[in-house]
């Protein structure tokens, strides 16, 4: 049996600075690679736009270097998976969300972030937790939601 080369990522948001925490899970998922023979990937998850921090994906790959945690694969380096810019690949992901639309299997959801406020106080209200579905419910976010009693 081929056994495939282990790949392993750190995908922060470039949101602010990198924290410790990330540091750990950056130097947990480097060392495990290099234990493997295997490569190390930073992408970037840059799809909050509204979180944005101008400079701070520069910032993050200036600590990593100067931890010593070097990418094999990242958004300057490249590499054969890329892009390495989650908001770079969105042409990629239209394409298998339409697949998705036209098979049945998803829907388009045109709610707005100021029709979540009033969702989010009915569920706090009830007590529930929301998993996304098409179900239908009597209730003021229920079209996209299956409602789970909180235990």
């Amino acid at each position: 049996m081929e056994q495939k080369k282990v790949r392993v990522r750190f995908a922060p948001s470039p949101t602010g600075g990198l924290h410790l925490g990330g540091v750990r899970t950056v130097l947990f998922n480097y060392l495990f690679a290099r234990k493997h023979g295997g490569d190390f990937v930073l992408r970037i998850e840059d799809t909050d736009q509204t979180r944005f921090v101008e400079g701070a994906e520069d910032y993050i790959q200036e600590c990593l270097r100067w931890c010593g945690l070097v990418p094999d694969e990242d958004p300057i380096k490249g590499g054969p998976y890329g892009p390495y810019r989650q908001s770079e690949r969105k042409p990629m992901y239209r394409q298998y969300a339409e697949q998705l639309v036209k098979a049945g299997k998803a829907y388009y959801a045109f709610d707005s972030p100021r029709s979540w406020k009033p969702c989010a106080k009915w569920k706090k209200q009830k007590a529930i937790t929301p998993l996304n579905t098409t179900a239908p419910f009597a209730a003021p976010c229920a079209t996209r939601l299956r409602l789970v009693k909180r235990k």
